[in-house]
């Protein structure tokens, strides 16, 4: 049983991974209330973490979503091209990608688990 309704733990790692984000250099434009896509893939990944997930399986199944969705690897994230530097395997990811995954799955288990 959560603790906090998942639309709420939701909202936490958003907040987190945006404040995360800026503080290594990597600041994105971005709503304080995500799009609904954003929302709907952010609570698909609280449930892969409470269903056992680890940091590498939610950056694999990031990586599959991405792909489906016409992305590749690139050397910067363009929306226009679609293309991605996190397009790698997770052991390939820079530290600060890997811990930012970490952090999500850590918002995640002390919020939503039980």
């Amino acid at each position: 049983m959560s603790v906090f309704p998942i639309g709420t733990v939701a909202a936490v790692c958003h907040a987190a991974n945006r404040a995360l984000q800026t503080a290594i250099g990597d600041p994105r434009p971005s709503a304080d209330i995500p799009e609904p896509w954003e929302r709907a893939a952010t609570e698909a990944s609280i449930r892969a973490v409470l269903a056992g997930a680890t940091p590498e399986e939610l950056h694999d199944a990031w990586c599959a979503l991405k792909v489906d969705d016409g992305w590749r690897y690139g050397p910067r994230r363009d929306p226009v091209t679609r293309t991605h530097p996190c397009l790698v395997p997770y052991d390939d990811l820079p530290e600060a990608e890997r811990r930012k995954d970490a952090l999500f799955h850590a918002i995640v288990r002390v919020l939503a688990g039980p």
